[in-house]
């Protein structure tokens, strides 16, 4: 989809008008018998609220056809820029496949008048609604595929430009998340991972690649155990996006990428083994927010690193029973091979760590089904070793809509993931599966390093349409994190 501002001609085929419920009582809509259409929407039961739509058709002045006219609630005075993206969402909703080509927003003759960060979060809306994955469609109806090719806005100011760049470039970002997920196995492994990835650095972002054998003459032993049983190499994907000059020292994200995963010989029921392509959301998730970081131009110094694994069952694979050396030196008895994730995670944690001494560290990763049990849909789990980390974060994903629920750790449930043979063991009994999953990357936490660690198994591909995704992959976790960046972590 194409937006443009303030175009000089608009010959769009829908014209919106932007209204708040107090509008509904009277309020000018341009050269638009104003009274006539509001009382429609009345009794259409249109409320103003946020992405309430309503349509209607206007003769025109010289009779010869009639004008698609749409009125957009935005929600009364207490709004959020997330009511105002709502809006804007269901705008797109309704129209990406109705057969209209282009769709005029007319911001300066509407009664609801809004500043241009609002208006950026009325096309951010728009935007992010608009993803769609058809490529591998060759029979889909004509009408079942997108038609709304443009999207224009007039009235806006002098900031709006700005404020829209930005905007769009963390949309990109989200959009490559998107792409990353939903891209079937055979597409999306870890070398063209890697490869969708080299692109970045047309925007500033310094890639690097370690490869199994780099990886395992740095003893990476819980990485390379997973990826054994596949014939797609693992690989490391470090992506640097330095904004300031800063000595400040970086910001790392740490993403699980686990680009397929059967269980390996703890195989997982056939039913549903499909969705295993999105257990790369941490991953997709870290490199989005890398292309968000550098399109926008941040003035933040951040590192962002993938663990990209197959995890496969053939003669190869790893066994349940096996001990394996990370690359931190300690131990781990591998009870269950479909507990893979911190397997990745814990030599991408310490290698980072490492090598970059950060202060702060977060990871991302659909690690558990257990999370998904105690959160469902609508939050992210979250720990954390530092309070500030974890207030930071749970700000972020409130103004960003990637909520998160803070989880507990404690030196109590250590006990559970205690090994009679190794140092540690990757899983622990059924009960408190998260917090245990999170206490076994804990212990690759050096002292002083703020952790966070974000189970997002629940968040990063939705089975039924939400405000700014259609069904499936959904983004999450970009907005959030560039949202802590700006707020937190960004030189001014």
């Amino acid at each position: 989809m194409q937006i443009s501002l303030n175009p000089e001609n608009n010959a769009a085929g829908v014209i919106c008008y932007l209204l708040s419920p107090a509008d509904l009582n009277g309020a000018s809509l341009g050269d638009l018998p104003a009274q006539t259409i509001l009382a429609g929407a009345k009794q259409a039961r249109f409320r103003g609220n946020a992405g309430n739509v309503f349509e209607t058709f206007v003769a025109d002045a010289n009779g010869d056809g009639a004008r698609r006219i749409v009125l957009l609630g935005l929600g009364g005075a207490d709004r959020t820029a997330l009511d105002i993206e709502k809006a804007g969402a269901a705008l797109t909703a309704k129209y990406l496949t109705s057969g209209e080509k282009a769709l005029h927003i007319d911001a300066g003759a509407s009664p609801a008048q809004l500043d241009d960060h609002a208006l950026a979060s009325l096309l951010t809306g728009v935007y992010l609604r608009s993803w769609q994955m058809d490529q591998y469609h060759t029979t889909k109806p004509a009408e079942a595929l997108p038609s709304l090719k443009t999207v224009s806005l007039s009235g806006g100011g002098d900031a709006l430009s700005g404020a829209w760049e930005s905007a769009k470039a963390v949309a990109e970002g989200v959009f490559l998340t998107r792409e990353l997920v939903a891209e079937p196995a055979n597409i999306i492994y870890p070398e063209s991972f890697v490869e969708r990835c080299a692109p970045l650095a047309e925007l500033g972002v310094e890639i690097t690649v370690l490869d199994d054998a780099e990886m395992r003459e740095l003893g990476m032993g819980a990485l390379l155990g997973v990826a054994q049983g596949s014939r797609k190499p693992a690989r490391l994907l470090v992506m640097r996006w330095k904004g300031t000059d800063s000595a400040q020292r970086p910001l790392v994200l740490v993403g699980k990428g686990v680009t397929f995963d059967t269980g390996g010989i703890s195989i997982k029921p056939a039913a549903g083994m499909e969705a295993m392509k999105w257990d790369m959301g941490g991953a997709g998730a870290v490199a989005g927010t890398m292309k968000a970081l550098a399109g926008r131009k941040a003035k933040a110094d951040v590192i962002g690193i993938c663990g990209l694994v197959e995890n496969m069952p053939d003669g190869n694979a790893q066994r349940p029973g096996d001990v394996v050396t990370t690359m931190s030196g300690q131990t781990v008895e591998v009870i269950n091979t479909d507990a893979e994730g911190r397997l990745v995670l814990c030599d991408a944690l310490h290698w980072a760590q490492e090598e970059y001494d950060p202060e702060y560290i977060v990871d991302l990763a659909t690690l558990t089904g257990a999370m998904i049990i105690a959160l469902g849909h609508d939050h992210g789990g979250m720990f954390s070793n530092d309070d500030g980390l974890a207030d930071m974060l749970t700000g972020a994903g409130k103004s960003a809509g990637d909520p998160l629920w803070r989880m507990p750790l404690g030196a109590s449930y250590d006990k559970l993931i205690n090994s009679p043979i190794a140092d540690i063991k990757n899983v622990g009994p059924r009960q408190a599966g998260s917090i245990t999953a999170a206490q076994f990357l804990q212990r690759f936490i050096k002292s002083g390093v703020k952790w966070a660690h974000l189970d997002i198994a629940g968040m990063v591909w939705a089975d039924k349409p939400g405000h700014v995704w259609g069904k499936g992959a959904t983004g999450y976790g970009v907005r959030l994190l560039d949202n802590m960046v700006a707020a937190h972590f960004e030189q001014k």
